[in-house]
This record gives structure tokens, C-alpha cells and sequence, in this order.
């Protein structure tokens, strides 16, 4: 079927919306939607399944706009399409408290699926929703049950395909042969600093065909709805490839800047606007307006939407009764929920059993619960056997021509590419069906900031094992061994970040970032064996800080996480021993979640008229909200034997008393309040 007046009238709505919305803002990218508007509406027109009225149908086909610069484009299109996106919405592009920020952000926008913005993030993304659909399809598919069929479609700029999280991204969808995902190039040569021949200038297809992906070139993305439509269709037709098609467009089409940086990111002048609407049939005296036709258009697509959507309700209905067992699986699924009981699965640990790496107390967590809570999909950076990610019947995610795994299967081999890795796990973790864990070293969880951040951002649960979590990995020395790491992770708003000392604080650890429905979190673990603690317990360690060795009367106490807490009821016991000097030792293995619990509790672990010392073989920035004085490591580590680092840096018994004595005499006579006890403490 070919394309009509209407068509076009549609394209220059989404054109126009985008100038008047930036325009009124006096800030934003029109360029990208005025170059997309043809694209755009060939994909939501003619491919995309969604229901308006139900964002959030499992089945509906998912869109990415990587370059989320652009999503005037993506509002202009929800509205159109009858989301609750209001024209007035778009009359509040980028104001406080609207529902259409400056980037597209998953829990603001119904039928945004993710946080988009810092370039290539949301390509990633992409992949992570196309490998959670092929996963699902695998676990609940039935001969005569299709239930999970839909496509994942991103659109994607010069700015996504230059930056390494997409490349990482795109060479591992290319590895899994993931004929789900179609990804749509806006090939228009304008970045920020102008034409991309000053920066970037690759043969984009030629490196996605060296990635094993489909490719095609639609030379006149302005006027070849045909040929759009056609290179759509041929990508849906591919199977065993993800597909990427190459469509070169104008940036800022209609402007009279169009083709130039000056279109990018700053609204049209006044002169320009009412050109561009005279150019396209509007009224250029007039402002947010949209012609019944377009709605019609639009709304009648929505309506096929929702009765697809019915469709899929009924074959759900029957699916219900012929597998109950899956059926209630994956509702609770989308729950969010987690199965009934599967916490009785935790380890857990006395003061008598052997000392042992938290890497290792994690992968014993993994491994008992794994069977009790079968959403959960591992994986690591190629670091399997340093992360201990993988439990022992765990089958690979893998095209099952290779013969070494299937589409069902659990583990996820990242390769080495953390970046991409963290924002695949964003993707994984808004399909909706699956909970994403994966692992590194805690050092190049750096790597992956950027999507650690989105995670955050974004409201979604995914959980990073981060092994060797300092200069106890020993040999290899600095360029390994994290120092400023947790520092920025722990500032990082909406995150949890964990630091058992032992087996018990590691249980607790998963039991915190598995509930979490709606906040990521790190587990920081250790290369080195680590003693069970005396008074540990799943249940103290969830309060996120507790005492772990009390004395009466204490003259100290000594403040600590993961490796140095042990350490630290050594110095108690030192300090007694040698000194008479009585210490509490507390451990706070989550600021977090220490932080959420009541002032009383928190005064009770870090009372007033007590001096506290903080000891963390890692950065001491960060330290002073519960302590008065800080002992860390402020450099960077060394190479050598993890026990001779710790006797260098003196994390040792003598090296925590000799600061805790010193921290008793400096504050000797003064009445020292609790690092609890703040000014803005009844502020709201």
C-alpha cells in the first residue's frame, strides 16, 4: 500500500510539533526530528505493536531513541499515538516538573521504555530488551502459544555510533545472532562540533557486517517512505542476524539551516519557524497544532494496537489453563515479585565455620537460590572464574548453532566489555520478565559508569558482583586495586552499595538487592578469606549498620566494611589486651540502607560522648558522616602479597589501635557528639 497526502501531513505535523515545542522551551535539538519525522513514522505507522492504553502490555514491541537529544520526536509521536502525553505536555518540553524532560526518561514518560541520553546507552539498551525477549520466548513460548514475539527497534545517531558503549554492545548482539533487534542509523553527518568529516568517518555498515548484522542503505531518508518500509520488512524477514539499516536524512529538514550544526541543538529563529510551518501547509501565526487527519491517522493505528493486545489477552487466557504453573510464573514476573519462600534458600553462617572470600559466599548464595528464583539471569565480563558468577548446572545464553548453550539458558558471556555489559543489564532489567546480575572486578565497574548511573536514574533493579574489591587482591597491584571506586558509587543518588564482611552480611547483601524493585546495587567482594564474624546475622546485617563487638563503657569505636571489619575486632581485642582500652567495633556494610533506618537505631550503634574511628582499606572520603576521624588509603595501592600490603599500609591490629589511641587522646575531656547528630537533620 502506498503512501498518501495524509502520510506527509503527519511527517510535518511531528516536524512542526518539534519546532514549536523548542521554540516555546527556548532550548533543545529540533534538528533530529525534523531529519527523523519520515523514519519515524514509517516505523510507528506501519510496524510497531503497542497499546496507548496499556504501555506497559508485555508483548508490545519495544523503541529506543539512542540519541535521546532528539526525543521531541518520540513525544511528539506518543502524543499522536493517544499515550497520556497531552499537548500541553508539549507545551512544557524541558520545564520543571513536566513529563517531557530534556532526554526521555523511563519513569516520567508512559511508553518511554528506557532512560536515554548520554549517547549509545540506549543502543545498548536496546540489545539487553531484544536478548530479554529471545530469553522469555525460550522459558514461556508454547507450540500454539507465541506469547513473546515482539521486535525491539532503536533509532541511533553519528554521536551513539562513535561512542564504545554501542560498538561493545553491537559486536556481542552480533555474536548471539539476535534476529529480534532492528536498529535504525540516522546517517545525517552533523554532530555537535559540525559536519562528522572533522571526526568520524568509518563505514558504519561495513563495521556492523564485521559484527555479523544485516545491512542496508535507504539513500533518500526524506522522501523514500517506500524504501524505508521495504528495508524494515527485509529486516524482519532476517532471523538469524540483528539488522541495521543506514537511512540518510537532513538534519533540520525544512530550515534553512537544514543540513548544517546550526539546526542541532539550539531552537529555530522566530523567522525560521514560520517558515518552516508556511513550507509545510501551517499557519505559521499559529502554535501546537495538530489536524484531525493526523489523529485519525494515528489513533486508528492504536486501535489495531489495542485489539493485537486483546488478541494476545485471549491467547493468554487459554495459555492460563494449559500451563498454569507458567502462567503464574511469569505474572509474578511482571510483578516484579519475587517467588514465595526463596530467601529460605540463604546461607547462612556461625562463628565457628571456616573463613572464606565473599566472592566465594556469593556464589554460594547464587548457587542455593538459583533454582528458587529462575528470573535471575548471571553473567560476567570474562571473569567467570575470578567472579564466581556461574553456578554449577547453569546453561549458556547462546544461539543454539553454536552447540554450546540455547536461548533458554541462564548465563550471559559479556566478553570483556563492562560498558556494555552495564547498559545491556538496563535493557535486561526493563523487559520486565528477567533480573539481571553480572560480573567484574569492582575496579572496572568504573569502566561501566555511565550505565551504572542509568541504573540508578532509571529506577531498575540490576546487581553488579564486584570481586577484588582492594589491595587485598595483592599481586596485581594498582592498576587493579580500587581506591576511589566506592567513593563515587556510594554518592551515586538511588544506589545501594554493599560491602560484606562475611557470610552472613553477604546473604543479606542479595536478600537487599534482589528486593529492590526499583534501586540498583553493587555487592563489593573480596579475593581473600575472611573469618565469620562472632555476632553476624542476616537479619542485623539488613539494618545496613550493627554493632558487630560491644564492650562496656566503651572508650572507642572503631567503624568499618567488608575485609577491615574483621581486622577491626582484632584491634578491639589488641587495644584490650595491651592497652585496657575498650572498643566497639560496628559494621556498616550499606550506607544506603544504614542511612533509611530510624535516628533512634542509628544513635544507639553511634551514640553521643563516644569518639569514632572509621577504617576502610579504600578512599576515606565519605567516612566522616559517621566518624570523627578516618583511616583509608588516600594512594594508590601497591603490587606484592596481600598480607604484606596490609602490613605496609598497617591495617593490622597494631597499625587500627595505634589511630584509635590517638583518636582517644585527641578528644579527651570533649563532649563529642555522634557524626549522627547533624544540623540539617530536621530539615526537610
Amino acid at each position: 500500500m502506498g503512501y498518501s497526502d495524509v502520510d506527509q501531513l503527519a511527517i510535518n505535523t511531528i516536524r512542526v510539533l518539534a519546532v514549536d515545542a523548542t521554540s516555546k522551551a527556548n532550548s533543545g535539538h529540533p534538528g533530529a526530528p525534523m531529519g527523523l519525522a519520515p523514519t519515524a513514522h514509517v516505523l510507528f505507522n506501519k510496524f510497531m505493536n503497542f497499546n496507548p492504553k496499556n504501555p506497559k502490555w508485555v508483548n508490545r514491541d519495544r523503541f529506543v531513541l539512542s540519541n535521546g537529544h532528539g526525543c521531541m520526536l518520540q513525544y511528539a509521536l506518543l502524543h499522536l499515538f493517544g499515550y497520556d502525553v497531552t499537548l500541553d505536555d508539549l507545551k512544557n518540553f524541558r520545564q520543571v516538573g513536566s513529563i517531557t524532560p530534556g532526554h526521555p526518561e523511563s519513569h516520567e514518560t508512559p511508553g518511554v521504555e528506557v532512560t536515554t541520553g548520554p549517547l549509545g546507552q540506549g543502543f545498548a539498551n536496546a540489545v539487553g530488551l531484544a536478548i530479554a525477549q529471545a530469553h522469555s520466548a525460550a522459558i514461556f513460548n508454547k507450540p500454539g502459544y507465541d506469547l513473546f514475539n515482539n521486535y525491539t527497534y532503536t533509532i541511533f545517531g553519528d554521536g551513539c555510533a562513535m561512542e564504545g558503549v554501542a560498538a561493545e554492545a553491537a559486536s556481542m548482539a552480533g555474536h548471539l545472532k539476535l534476529g529480534n533487534l532492528i536498529a535504525l542509523y540516522d546517517d545525517n553527518h552533523i554532530s555537535i562540533d559540525g559536519d562528522t568529516k572533522c571526526a568520524f568517518t568509518e563505514d558504519v555498515l561495513k563495521r556492523f557486517e564485521a559484527y555479523g548484522w544485516h545491512t542496508q542503505w535507504v539513500k533518500d531518508g526524506d522522501h523514500d517512505l517506500q524504501g524505508i518500509e521495504e528495508a524494515i520488512r527485509k529486516a524482519q524477514e532476517v532471523k538469524d542476524k540483528p539488522s541495521v539499516i543506514k537511512i540518510t536524512t537532513t538534519i533540520g529538514y525544512g530550515s534553512k539551516l537544514q543540513g548544517t550544526g546550526g539546526v542541532h541543538g539550539n531552537p529555530l529563529k522566530a523567522d525560521d519557524a514560520q517558515n518552516v510551518k508556511k513550507a509545510f501547509g501551517f499557519d505559521p501565526e499559529q502554535s501546537f497544532v495538530v489536524p484531525q487527519a493526523v489523529y485519525d491517522l494515528y489513533h486508528k493505528r492504536s486501535a489495531e494496537g489495542a485489539a493485537k493486545e486483546q488478541e494476545w489477552n485471549n491467547l493468554l487466557a487459554k495459555y492460563a489453563s494449559e500451563y498454569p504453573t507458567e502462567h503464574a510464573d511469569l505474572q509474578r514476573r511482571l510483578r516484579g515479585d519475587l517467588p514465595e519462600g526463596w530467601e529460605k534458600h540463604l546461607p547462612t553462617y556461625k562463628p565457628t565455620d571456616s573463613a572464606v572470600a565473599t566472592r566465594k559466599l556469593s556464589e554460594a548464595v547464587l548457587e542455593a537460590i538459583q533454582g528458587a528464583v529462575p528470573e535471575l539471569l548471571s553473567g560476567s565480563a570474562d571473569l567467570t572464574g575470578s567472579n564466581n558468577t556461574r553456578w554449577k548446572s547453569a546453561v549458556d545464553f547462546q544461539p543454539p548453532e553454536y552447540g554450546i548453550g540455547d536461548w533458554s539458558g541462564r548465563y550471559l558471556r559479556y566478553g570483556v566489555r563492562e560498558h556494555g555489559m552495564g547498559a545491556i543489564m538496563n535493557g535486561l532489567a526493563a523487559y520486565g520478565t528477567v533480573l539481571p546480575v553480572a560480573g567484574t572486578f569492582l575496579n572496572f565497574v568504573s569502566y561501566a559508569a555511565g550505565a551504572v548511573r542509568l541504573s540508578a536514574l532509571s529506577q531498575v533493579r540490576t546487581v553488579w558482583i564486584a570481586t577484588h574489591d582492594s589491595i587485598g587482591l595483592g599481586e596485581d597491584g594498582p592498576t587493579h586495586q580500587p581506591i576511589e571506586t566506592l567513593a563515587h558509587f556510594r554518592a551515586t543518588p538511588n544506589l545501594m552499595v554493599w560491602r560484606p564482611a562475611d557470610g552472613n552480611e553477604t546473604s543479606a547483601a542479595y536478600y537487599s538487592a534482589l528486593t529492590a524493585k526499583h534501586t540498583p546495587s553493587i555487592l563489593a567482594l573480596t579475593r581473600q578469606n575472611l573469618p565469620q564474624l562472632q555476632t553476624s546475622t542476616i537479619e542485623k546485617a539488613l539494618k545496613g549498620g550493627y554493632i558487630v563487638h560491644d564492650a562496656p563503657n566503651a572508650d572507642i569505636i572503631i567503624v568499618s566494611a567488608g575485609s577491615e571489619v574483621g581486622l577491626s575486632v582484632d584491634a578491639a581485642n589488641h587495644l584490650k589486651e595491651k592497652h585496657n582500652v575498650s572498643a566497639r567495633v560496628v559494621s556498616i556494610p550499606c550506607w544506603e540502607v544504614f542511612d533509611a533506618q530510624p535516628k533512634e537505631y542509628r544513635l544507639e550503634v553511634l551514640p553521643d560522648g563516644i569518639p569514632v574511628l572509621s577504617v576502610e582499606a579504600l578512599s576515606t572520603i565519605g567516612w566522616e558522616r559517621y566518624s570523627h576521624e578516618q583511616f583509608g588509603l588516600n594512594r594508590f595501592g601497591a603490587s606484592g602479597p596481600y598480607k604484606k600490603l596490609y602490613e605496609k599500609f598497617e591495617f593490622t591490629p597494631e597499625g587500627i589501635s595505634k589511630r584509635a589511641l590517638a583518636t582517644i587522646e585527641f578528644y579527651k575531656g570533649e563532649k563529642v557528639r555522634s557524626p549522627i547528630n547533624r544540623a540539617f537533620q530536621n530539615l526537610v
